[in-house]
């Protein structure tokens, strides 16, 4: 397979075996078979073409801030597209921002040119593409609020584009959440507002960032996903779960939201800490709570 993908991607952009603790915000997971770092749209078509061709899985990642990868790696190929496909271009009150770009980079763009509307969402880590596929949100503000069209590949290596009202958006969910279609480029819309004003909300966000969540230790942002009419974090801390800990996993005593890693956990620490959780919440709720986290790997 490596000298089949050197006919489509350089060299120095193949990794083999390599650690996908290395690429994601929980610093956890085994080794994918090969890691791409794509350069370009054209990169990401000829090595999915050629996976399809060859029968071999792959897996599209961005950042990897939302990602538990099995202590037993991925097979086949991993693209990651987190530093490439970096384009950011401003038109008016629109963004126009390729699929790879990470969304602090957006938030300092739109305060450059005093547009507001994204400084709830300045905060989270990540690139805009893994933004989009899970509508992704905080503080009152989602994906969907800002979105007017995502350009993208589908299943079939076809380049195309839905407007916002095409793409299925609800709470951490998108049309492309359950396919293998590819996000190359979205078109966001801002408002036009005070410059001082957006900087000023931007650091009251990263405070209560900062305050509230445990950004000091490795994790991948919210474990589960909020239950209709509460809040998924209030349930575990009630259920006395704070602290709560699997090896090196550790439901964090600063937001019981996050399950983090506290040094060396392996993802099976995490898995049996997330089934403590939910078992748990659901015999004194009686609330199933659901993953945010995407679980992914052998």
């Amino acid at each position: 397979m490596y000298n089949k993908l050197l006919e489509v991607v350089s060299e120095d952009k193949i990794f083999i075996n390599e650690p996908m603790k290395k690429h994601t915000s929980f610093k956890i997971g085994g080794n994918a078979d090969y890691l791409i770092l794509a350069k370009n749209a054209t990169e990401i078509i000829n090595v999915i073409s050629l996976c399809k061709k060859e029968k071999i899985p792959f897996f599209i990642m961005g950042n990897g801030s939302n990602l538990l990868v099995s202590d037993r790696g991925i097979s086949g190929v991993v693209i990651k597209t987190a530093g490439a496909l970096n384009s950011i271009t401003v038109n008016g009150d629109e963004i126009i921002v390729e699929s790879g770009v990470m969304l602090k980079k957006i938030a300092n763009t739109a305060l450059e040119h005093s547009l507001t509307g994204f400084e709830e969402l300045s905060g989270i880590p990540g690139t805009v593409g893994g933004a989009v596929y899970m509508n992704a949100g905080a503080y009152g503000r989602e994906f969907k609020d800002i979105v007017v069209s995502v350009k993208y590949i589908d299943e079939n290596g076809n380049i195309c584009e839905k407007k916002n009202s095409e793409l299925d958006f609800y709470h951490r969910h998108s049309v492309f959440t359950d396919t293998k279609c590819v996000i190359l480029e979205t078109v966001l819309k801002l408002e036009k507002g005070n410059k001082d004003e957006i900087s000023d909300k931007m650091k009251e966000i990263t405070k209560k960032r900062k305050d509230k969540q445990p950004l000091e230790y490795p994790s991948a942002g919210s474990t589960f996903k909020r239950p209709v009419g509460c809040f998924a974090a209030a349930l575990i801390e009630e259920a006395g779960l704070k602290g709560r800990a699997v090896g090196d996993a550790e439901v964090s005593v600063k937001h019981s939201g996050f399950v983090i890693n506290k040094g060396n956990a392996a993802a099976a620490d995490v898995l049996e800490l997330i089934d403590i959780i939910k078992d748990t919440v659901k015999k004194k709720f009686n609330v199933e709570l659901e993953l945010e986290v995407q679980i992914v790997g052998r």
